[in-house]
This record gives structure tokens, sequence and C-alpha cells, in this order.
């Protein structure tokens, strides 16, 4: 039977630490895609009205590749997710099974 603090220590690090830490950064990626698609959507109609302007499309460019890379990282982070409960699983799973809500 397993010791009680193995059961704690699972236990804790699976819902204060683990699941804890991937809904926020998450919500940052997120927050963050939020912030630049509408800076995007901006530039995009101020490009409208002055299509000759080079400068601002440069940096429509430059903040349509940004929000592109925040898109892959919340991709990366789905991979990080898994893998992160997949080692917690290997470890703990004689001491502690997680609610479904991963």
């Amino acid at each position: 039977m397993a010791a009680p603090s193995e059961v704690r220590t699972c236990e804790d690090f699976a819902e204060f630490q683990l699941r804890e830490a991937h809904a926020s950064r998450e919500k940052i990626i997120k927050s963050c895609i939020a912030q630049t698609s509408n800076v995007v959507k901006t530039l995009r109609e101020e490009r409208e009205k002055a299509q000759d302007d080079v400068a601002l499309l440069k940096q429509l460019r430059q903040e349509q590749t940004k929000l592109k890379l925040m898109q892959s990282e919340l991709n990366v982070e789905e991979v990080v997710n898994d893998r992160s409960w997949k080692v917690f699983n290997e470890r703990c799973r004689i001491y502690y099974k997680p609610p479904k809500s991963q």
C-alpha cells in the first residue's frame, strides 16, 4: 500500500502545480493571440485605406508572423501538456489518479 505522503505529493503536484501551470500558460498564450489578432485587424483596416504605405504593409506582415508564431506556440503547449501528463502518470499512477478533466 502507498504511503500517505506519496499519495499527497502526487495529488498536490497534479492539482496545484501541473494543472495550474498548464492552465496559466494557455491563458497567457491565448491572451497574446487575442491582442495580436486585434492589432492585425486594425492594421488590415488601415491598409485598406492606404494601400501605397510600404511601412504599414511591413508592420502588418510582422504582426501576422507574430500571430502565426503564437498560434503555433499554443500547439506546442498542447504537446508539452500531453507529455507532462504522460510522465506524471508513469511516475504517480500507483499513488494517485487525477480526475479525467486534464
